[in-house]
């Protein structure tokens, strides 16, 4: 018969329990495993979506839902004469800024700059790996929907101005400061072949890049289609 556990033994007792409960995994999904990009649907335990708009000019889940049913449909188009150069970034913004330094001091916290406009200081939190970022070297700004994806769903046809209009657009969510590491993960592609490792951020990811495809009436691919309305999903209802 084992002796009976005194105060000191119960105490101790309980606080190993509210620890064990405590203990889970990092930020991402429910079931603490952080997911990488390239996989389908979210798993029966998906990741709540991240609460509070952190791009600008979201529509919500409803009207996302919306415009993505009017998107035409079709498959990608070439990318013979795609040039980075025929999209004009950074634009000047003034005050010696451009879209970079701007979208920089957007998106993060407590951010200073220096007088040639470069942000110097602050602390950024990262859309779609869910990373902490206090140098701003390690960001890049990326287009929500890339430029090269722009090309081949329909910029191509675009005049210069309009080029340019698109990868420096600061109303619309096309445009955010996030980790290098995952924007070069994502490189051009569309939502059907990547999407961001962080699950919580796939109801912002969905209706940002459908509200971008459907103000500049860019076509979408049934793939992309059919991963957009998954991750329009994840929205709370």
């Amino acid at each position: 018969m084992g002796r009976q556990a005194g105060p000191r033994g119960v105490a101790v007792a309980v606080v190993l329990l509210f620890a064990l409960a405590g203990c889970g995994g990092s930020a991402g999904s429910a079931d603490g495993k952080r997911d990488g990009a390239g996989g389908g649907p979210p798993a029966g335990g998906a990741a709540k979506p991240v609460t509070g708009d952190v791009l600008p000019g979201l529509v919500g889940a409803a009207e996302a839902r919306s415009r993505l049913a009017a998107l035409v449909v079709a498959k990608p188009g070439t990318m013979a004469g795609y040039s980075r150069d025929k999209f004009t970034h950074w634009a000047e913004q003034g005050d010696k800024c451009d879209t970079r330094e701007v979208v920089l001091r957007r998106d993060g916290k407590n951010v200073t700059q220096d007088a040639q406009c470069r942000a110097v200081s602050g602390t950024w939190k990262s859309l779609y790996d869910g990373a902490d970022i206090t140098d701003a070297a390690k960001l890049d700004i990326d287009h929500m929907v890339p430029l090269a994806e722009g090309w081949r769903s329909g910029a191509a046809g675009w005049d210069a101005a309009k080029r340019k209009a698109f990868a420096n657009d600061l109303t619309r969510p096309q445009l955010l400061a996030v980790s290098a590491a995952s924007n070069r993960s994502k490189g051009d592609q569309s939502p059907d072949l990547w999407q961001p490792p962080d699950k919580s951020s796939w109801c912002q990811y969905g209706r940002a890049w459908t509200t971008v495809k459907s103000y500049y009436k860019l076509t979408v691919t049934p793939p992309e289609k059919a991963m957009l309305t998954t991750m329009i999903d994840t929205c709370a209802s």
